[in-house]
């Protein structure tokens, strides 16, 4: 699912690495729960723990986010007597895609995936988790809006429909969301009326909904994705924004996707757990979303034939490779484990995705002039300057006073790189790039 940026506050840093003694001697709790709490800033009062306590994980600003729309306005976007734009025969051509299900016996587990657990120690070890934690829950995350604009379509387009459905499966398949499930019934309030055709498919997903989360269990861990549906506050987005913000992640993630498997497949000893092994297929998925997607925006011109589309556009654009660029720098530590230069990695996915990109929004970003990655790191540096201010031990009021030039700096730099001279681009025939291996 997208990614958005925060203008005000900045990225949270990644909780301190703990100093693990001799990794022989380490010993790791029997299981433990992951929670996410919904805002980072709360504090309760501390309970008894039990024994194999839940560990709780601070949400940081950029955190995976849980999405809804206006369901009503989409019923009437995808309704075929209200729109003419709508090519039926060519969402017929992509459900049968979907139907397939390539990548229906790709998910298995082996033995691996255990050994290579117990090996990594030490800071890398967290990292990875954190990793998987974040993958899993920007995957759940799709699963939900997915499943209910599948079952909201139903009557009014069963084509489109039965494609949400089917993407759904796919984000279920990545997230592991089964033995979640349950759990997850009771308490959500937000998509309450999907608890019925939920129950209904619990065995068509049962297979399948085992991965990210069961690559936390060989870390003794598992994410309690129940609990942070219930915890976690639904951010808003209009239709078109969810077709600009989730074709811009679908095919990001496709990219990150591919770019880390053929550098592990060049460099096998930074292989360090077998889950990238999967990620020439998994990326696949991604990408078929992505298409879809660019289908949809197709049916609705009005989202790209315009001024205002253009300016969306480069606003999704710039908020989408923003935020994956500082929170990655953050997170140089998981890159450089698996021998990856973060900014060279980030760099490459961000040019890729805005040439993918630019074959159906009607402008992007220049993202290859250079002075857009001066931009980014001049970024990433007021970004860790607002991190330091937040960690240090001064009041609140000294605190805000440091902040207020940093974000103004920080604010310079997104407005002064939305406004570079975009690059004109605009839809071109579906055909060109239909769901396809990308290499």
């Amino acid at each position: 699912m997208a990614a958005e940026m925060a203008l005000v506050k900045p990225i949270s840093k990644f909780s301190s690495t703990p100093k693990f003694g001799n990794p022989r001697s380490f010993s790791y709790p029997k299981f433990s729960t992951i929670k996410m709490s919904a805002t980072a800033q709360t504090t309760r009062s501390p309970k008894p723990k039990k024994k194999g306590n839940k560990g709780e994980i601070k949400e940081t600003l950029l955190a995976p986010r849980f999405y809804t729309t206006d369901f009503d306005e989409m019923e009437t976007l995808f309704n075929t007597d209200i729109n003419k734009n709508l090519n039926q025969s060519e969402f017929e051509a992509l459900l049968q895609e979907f139907k397939t299900d390539y990548n229906q016996t790709h998910f298995v587990r082996n033995k691996e995936f255990k050994e290579a657990a117990d090996k990594m120690q030490g800071p890398l070890r967290q990292i990875f988790v954190e990793f998987l934690e974040r993958s899993c829950t920007a995957e759940f995350s799709g699963f939900l809006l997915y499943k209910e604009l599948g079952r909201r379509l139903k009557k009014t387009n069963p084509v489109v429909a039965e494609i949400f459905s089917l993407m759904s499966r796919d984000e279920a398949r990545h997230a592991g969301c089964v033995k979640i499930l349950a759990f997850f019934f009771s308490h959500v309030n937000h998509f309450s009326r999907m608890i019925e055709p939920l129950y209904i498919q619990l065995t068509f997903f049962g297979v399948a909904c085992r991965f990210l989360n069961k690559g936390l269990s060989d870390f003794n861990l598992a994410l309690d994705l129940g609990f942070l549906t219930k915890a976690r506050k639904y951010t808003f987005f209009k239709p078109k924004f969810i077709f600009y913000a989730t074709y811009l992640s679908e095919k990001i993630g496709y990219w990150r996707y591919i770019t880390i498997y053929r550098h592990l497949m060049e460099n096998p000893d930074y292989q360090c757990y077998p889950i990238f092994k999967y990620f020439e297929n998994w990326c696949q998925d991604e990408n078929r979303h992505g298409d879809f997607f660019s289908a949809l925006m197709k049916a609705q011109p009005q989202f790209l034939n315009d001024w205002k589309a253009k300016l969306w556009s480069r606003f999704f654009c710039l908020s989408v490779y923003v935020t994956m660029y500082l929170n990655d720098c953050q997170r140089t530590a998981f890159y450089e484990g698996i021998g990856l230069n973060t900014k060279e990695f980030d760099m490459h996915v961000i040019i890729e995705t805005n040439r993918t990109t630019a074959r159906i929004f009607p402008a992007v970003l220049d993202v290859e002039n250079p002075e857009f990655k001066r931009k980014l790191d001049r970024m990433v540096e007021i970004n860790q300057k607002l991190i330091a201010v937040n960690e240090s031990q001064d009041n609140s009021f000294v605190k805000n006073f440091k902040r207020i030039p940093l974000i103004a700096a920080l604010a310079s730099e997104l407005l002064a790189a939305y406004l570079m001279p975009p690059i004109e681009s605009g839809s071109v025939d579906f055909a060109e790039f239909e769901p396809q291996l990308v290499y």
